[in-house]
């Protein structure tokens, strides 16, 4: 599945950050059960690449990748435990979109979007979209950069994401906000469904 299919899926990403690996497969069961089926797993906990596993190989119907990749190791080993895409909050120096887990760098000035474009890629991650301009900001790229499309990431939530999409270069959006800390300690699965139908509800239209 390329990055342009993997991004149309749903208008919102789930960016998770995933403490104890028990957690892993019903969090994204219950995520996938709301309509939110890309689910972005961030490198940032010792058992991220285990959690990343056990997502990849046991939720139905979920699209798996890898979040907070900084570097070519840490993409080699998230397509190895079964990541289906990567993403990194900036460019990573000699890296394409490449076609196993392709990466969806992330950007946030015109410059670092000019040198996306000639290393080849045409989807990007603004980040961290609510200190670099937000909206203004992908209103500003959208005349000179018209191949360039964006998944906003980095203070949307459930008040401004419905914004951010209304915007046509943007294809989705990343938030966590589907998957409160507090309700993935406390096992409430059921409020992770609700909060995900009404995020993949944003697309509707």
């Amino acid at each position: 599945m390329s990055l342009d299919e993997i991004l149309g899926l749903a208008p919102v990403i789930p960016v998770l950050i995933i403490e104890d690996v028990a957690y892993a497969v019903p969090l994204g069961r219950a995520l996938v059960a709301g309509g939110l089926p890309v689910l972005e797993i961030t490198l940032r906990t010792p058992v991220a690449m285990d959690c990343l596993e056990r997502m990849a190989g046991e939720v139905e119907g979920g699209v798996v990748g890898a979040g907070t990749v900084l570097n070519p190791a840490m993409r080699r080993a998230a397509a190895a435990a079964g990541a289906r895409f990567c993403v990194s909050p900036g460019l990573i120096e000699g890296e394409t979109a490449g076609e196993r887990a392709p990466l969806l760098p992330g950007i946030a000035t015109a410059t670092e979007l000019i040198a996306g474009l000639a290393a080849g890629f045409t989807n990007f991650k603004l980040f961290p979209a609510n200190v670099v301009g937000g909206i203004e900001a992908l209103k500003a790229f959208a005349s000179p950069f018209q191949q360039a499309r964006f998944c906003p990431t980095g203070g949307v939530n459930a008040a401004n994401a419905a914004d951010y999409l209304a915007l046509p270069n943007v294809v989705c959006v990343g938030g966590s906000w589907v998957a409160p800390a507090e309700a993935i300690r406390a096992g409430d699965w059921g409020r992770i469904t609700a909060l995900a139908r009404e995020a993949a509800a944003l697309g509707a239209g």
